[in-house]
């Protein structure tokens, strides 16, 4: 073997071993269900300014854990938080051909309204938030979109002006509701849905529907958000899938007038039995790095900056989150709602700035655990507003 080979070879083998380890110490194995602690009542609760504090909403979600969507938004806005946000589902505003109900979307205004909260709509309308987070209906689709492919408004033309006329129509609509303080448009809109779709909305899509957007309000500002790794494997898959236009995060940096982060520390990634491995990435390096640069350059752009969702219920290996009898799921016991929220301000301050707002995701599952007799969630929920 010449000294190059050998060389190279080394270089080789010391590179994957560089890349080895940061993805092995972000992987946890342990049983799916813990026994709950109660560290949520002696966790220290960040300090915020003049940060939000607010939650996101699903009836969706709601549906598939079987509570009532009205009783369960109603239970939560008892709560002393500000922001709320929802979204407008086009297949159930646009149920058929012609048709245009807005009735779900008018009674959670309404709601938030009474209970004097300030409101974000997420308009879609290609993606919203909830699983499976395409809510297209099938009446403006010719077929499938296609698997590894850029949706813009060449390919897909009559996509483009259905969603641009629905976007333009729910804003004429609410425009004069006081209560309603930004637009969101899409979710996480130019990334693939996860594992189960490889097509992407281009860029110029999601441009064309921010300015019919700002056309019909020109006074409230945009919302774009985007998923921000938290691993450093998830960090370098997501960059691959999005690496011709750059991630929803990317494009948000570049359209939006407020950028939001979803922040997830900890997922499943599979499961045997009650056994289940985690990505755990509260302390990934280059996924810090990233988060560090990013902060810097909204802050430059003059931009501002909020979590969208900020973790705080489970995320196994299944798309309806578990709720065991014996303990809580691992990857979000009640504690992380105060670890995670008080780790986003920690890292936004140490950036020279303040997280505009931090949204909760995952509140109806706490009330679906406080209906099984477990109020840990929403206690320590209230604990985050009583003291922060």
């Amino acid at each position: 073997m010449s000294r190059t080979t050998a060389l190279r070879r080394a270089s080789i083998a010391t590179g994957l071993l560089g890349a080895a380890v940061p993805l092995l110490s972000e992987l946890r194995v342990g049983p799916t269900a813990r026994k709950s602690t109660g560290q949520w009542r002696r966790a220290p609760v960040g300090r915020r300014a003049g940060t939000k504090l607010g939650i996101s909403f699903r009836p969706r979600q709601c549906e598939d854990l079987g509570l009532d969507p009205g009783q369960t938004l109603e239970t939560l806005l008892a709560y002393p938080f500000e922001m709320l946000r929802i979204s407008a589902y086009w297949d159930r505003v646009e149920s058929a051909p012609g048709g245009f109900d807005p009735a779900e979307l008018d009674w959670q205004v309404d709601a938030a309204e009474r209970a004097g909260k300030r409101v974000i709509v997420c308009l879609g309308p290609v993606k919203s938030f909830g699983y499976p987070e395409f809510f297209v209906p099938r009446h403006r689709l010719d077929g499938d979109l296609p698997e590894g492919r850029l949706i813009d408004g060449a390919s897909h033309p009559a996509l483009l002006a259905a969603a641009t006329e629905h976007l333009t129509r729910l804003v004429r609509r609410y425009r004069d509701r006081e209560a309603i303080v930004a637009w969101q448009v899409e979710h996480e809109g130019v990334d693939p849905l996860g594992m189960e779709h490889s097509w992407r909305l281009a860029e110029s899509f999601v441009r064309h529907e921010v300015d019919a957007v700002r056309a019909a309000d020109p006074a409230r500002p945009i919302l774009l958000n985007g998923f921000l790794p938290t691993s450093t494997a998830v960090l370098a898959h997501q960059w691959w899938r999005t690496r011709d236009q750059g991630d929803s995060v990317a494009v948000a940096e570049r359209l939006a007038d407020i950028v939001g982060i979803d922040h997830y520390p900890r997922h499943a990634v599979g499961s045997i039995g009650r056994w289940s491995a985690y990505l755990d990435g509260a302390t990934g390096v280059l996924p810090a790095w990233r988060r560090r640069r990013l902060l810097a350059r909204v802050i430059g752009s003059g931009r501002t900056v909020m979590v969208t969702e900020g973790q705080a219920e489970p995320w196994e290996s299944v798309t309806v989150p578990p709720s065991p009898d014996a303990g809580t799921p691992a990857s979000c016991p009640p504690e992380r709602l105060i670890h995670t929220y008080t780790d986003c301000l920690r890292w936004a301050r140490r950036a020279g700035t303040e997280l505009s707002a931090y949204l909760f995701w995952g509140a109806e599952y706490w009330v679906l655990r406080d209906r099984q007799g477990d109020s840990d969630y929403l206690d320590a929920f209230a604990r985050i507003l009583a003291r922060s």
